[in-house]
């Protein structure tokens, strides 16, 4: 026989037992646990390692550029999608869409013409108040200067009348008044006193009034009016001149190119006639 030693022979259906491991001295030192603490820095002398502190001004503007950059791929995003549905459109959608643009435009331009339309009327409607506005003031001023509330000067006639034996009657001077005004007078005033509408001439030679108002030789009229047509009225025959003179007075008339009617009535309230 050898002198290898036999394998143990284990019986049937047992089952085998392994191999013995080589024998390890036992550690008693236990197993050093987990340590959480990160390895200290290996610098002699050196601390832990302070941490670092994001900049706030960096962090907004890191905040900024990402909204922008979103927003700038939204709108990419956007347009891509709506080059790639036009691209993809069947000829039909894409007349649909042309008519709709079209229309779109036609309303747009119709709602610029018609804010320009207003806005010429309104220009319009205000060059028509300025100048019915002016027109009434021009026809309050026409107004104001015939009935004599106003002051007025223009062209016209000096004229003065001499009475010295007081022969001079209401007649005459009113004949005076009414033959200016036949001639185109615009307004009068005889020793101060407006002659209006409605002045009357009252009195006796020597005695005359005008508006209840006394005047006395010589008589002042101060007229506007065309000066040669003024004087022409004055010395038709039969007229003012000639009958002063064949009175014993004389009739002194002399042309200006500006007189000064500066004398004012009162503004009379009609008491029962109204505007219709």
């Amino acid at each position: 026989m050898s002198g290898d030693p036999r394998p143990e022979e284990t019986p049937e259906g047992a089952p085998a037992t392994p191999p013995a491991e080589p024998a390890v001295a036992a550690d008693d030192t236990p197993a050093p646990a987990d340590d959480p603490t990160p390895p200290a820095d290996p610098t002699p002398g050196a601390g832990p390692a302070p941490r670092r502190r994001r900049d706030p001004m960096a962090a907004a503007l890191i905040g900024v550029l990402t909204l922008l950059l979103g927003f700038a791929f939204a709108v990419q995003v956007r347009v891509t999608d709506t080059e790639q549905a036009l691209t993809g459109a069947r000829e039909e959608d894409l007349v649909r869409i042309l008519d709709e643009l079209e229309s779109e435009e036609a309303r747009l331009r119709a709602q610029l013409a018609d804010q320009r339309a207003a806005l010429r009327d309104l220009s319009d409607s205000d060059s028509r108040a300025d100048a019915a506005l002016e027109e009434a003031q021009r026809r309050a001023d026409a107004l104001a200067i015939l009935n004599g509330t106003v002051a007025a000067e223009g062209p016209g006639l000096l004229m003065t009348i001499r009475d010295p034996e007081d022969e001079v009657r209401v007649a005459d001077l009113l004949g005076a008044i009414q033959e200016l005004r036949g001639a185109g007078a615009e307004t009068m005033q005889v020793d101060g006193v407006r002659i209006g509408v409605t002045s009357a001439v009252t009195g006796s030679p020597g005695d005359l009034g005008i508006d209840g108002q006394e005047i006395s030789t010589p008589f002042e009229i101060v007229v506007i009016g065309s000066p040669q047509d003024l004087e022409t009225a004055m010395n038709i025959p039969g007229g003012v001149v000639d009958t002063v003179n064949r009175r014993g007075g004389s009739v002194v008339i002399a042309q200006a190119e500006r007189v000064l009617v500066d004398a004012l009535r009162p503004l009379e309230t009609p008491q029962y006639a109204e505007p219709d």
